[in-house]
């Protein structure tokens, strides 16, 4: 088995099953991965593992009270970490399993209150990439893996923006290439008899109702605590003011004339002066979605004070964009 010194990426053309070897032996002994998902990276550690889930929350500065998801091997395990599975949830991760959707039920004893932050409710999900599911399987049992950065800053959805957030603090990096949905998964609460999206992500809110036959509300505040909730998250170092496409180059001129230096976070049509430093994303949301981090990350290399970003169309994963970016222009504390 090849050694690797602590921090270590391996990339994906490199991935060999002696490499998945060793992230899954470092998981079984205490160890913290970061490996890639659809939807970004995620600091893994193995979910029964109380002190490895205590390393996840201080590599990452999160509270011990924000909980954490679970990432299993299959359906199969559902009924491992959760108790009273209703018809919905299985109907829900037949359907969208592996992929980018978290399913929010009543947690079994495996589910400790280190991951579930003290709460009688875990939420679980199958990640839809190679990397992960080959660990997962290999393992045999959950990860906890939240975003793989500093907690409340702009998530990483390349193997470069976690060496650039976490440095040496991970024992392993796999190197799975740039995430293909690139926002967070959807979760949907069902430890009610009351469905509920606590947080718009990877999958459109309308192919959870049409699964479900039901309208499903969006719940961004909830008793139900989940990652991803507080009102100031995703955050660049640059203020963020949210506009509207066509109120653009008005609000660009505005903050300009306070001597302000700006950027505008917007769709690859929009008109915009020569001299206006520009980071596109394209017009269709899921296009948006997929490259939203890395825009937000390439735009805070610029130096700008102010990023001005330009509203999606609110549906399908548009609700999910302007999610992150109200979160990123939220008051910070």
């Amino acid at each position: 088995m090849p050694m690797f010194p602590p921090g270590a990426t391996v990339r994906r053309r490199m991935i060999a099953p002696e490499s998945l070897e060793r992230a899954v032996e470092l998981l079984r002994h205490g160890g913290v991965v970061a490996l890639p998902t659809e939807t970004v990276y995620g600091l893994s550690a193995n979910a029964e593992d109380e002190l490895a889930v205590r390393r996840v929350f201080a590599i990452k500065g999160r509270p011990a009270t924000h909980p954490l998801i679970v990432h299993i091997p299959g359906v199969e395990h559902l009924n491992t970490w959760a108790r009273e599975v209703p018809e919905a949830a299985r109907k829900l991760a037949e359907a969208f399993w592996p992929g980018p959707l978290t399913l929010v039920l009543p947690r079994t004893a495996r589910a400790t209150d280190a991951v579930t932050g003290g709460q009688d409710t875990v939420a679980l999900r199958v990640p839809n990439h190679p990397v992960a599911l080959a660990v997962l399987q290999k393992l045999g049992g959950g990860l906890a893996a939240p975003s793989a950065n500093r907690f409340g800053k702009v998530s990483p959805t390349t193997a470069e923006h976690v060496r650039e957030d976490l440095g040496g603090d991970v024992d392993l990096v796999l190197d799975g290439g740039p995430c293909t949905v690139g926002v967070e998964s959807t979760i949907v609460d069902l430890s009610s008899n009351e469905p509920a999206i606590l947080r718009p992500g990877g999958l459109a809110a309308e192919d959870v109702e049409r699964v479900l036959g039901r309208k499903v509300p969006v719940r961004t505040s909830s008793k139900v605590r989940v990652s991803g909730s507080l009102e100031s998250h995703y955050a660049p170092r640059a203020g963020v003011v949210l506009t509207e496409p066509v109120q653009a180059v008005a609000r660009v001129q505005e903050l300009r004339g306070q001597g302000l230096r700006v950027g505008v976070l917007g769709p690859a049509s929009l008109a915009l002066p020569p001299d206006v430093p520009r980071f596109d994303v394209p017009d269709e949301p899921a296009g948006a979605a997929r490259v939203l981090y890395a825009r937000l990350r390439e735009a805070d290399t610029q130096g700008h004070d102010v990023l001005v970003a330009c509203l999606p169309a609110e549906s399908g994963l548009g609700i999910a964009v302007r999610d992150r970016l109200s979160r990123a222009a939220a008051p910070r504390g």
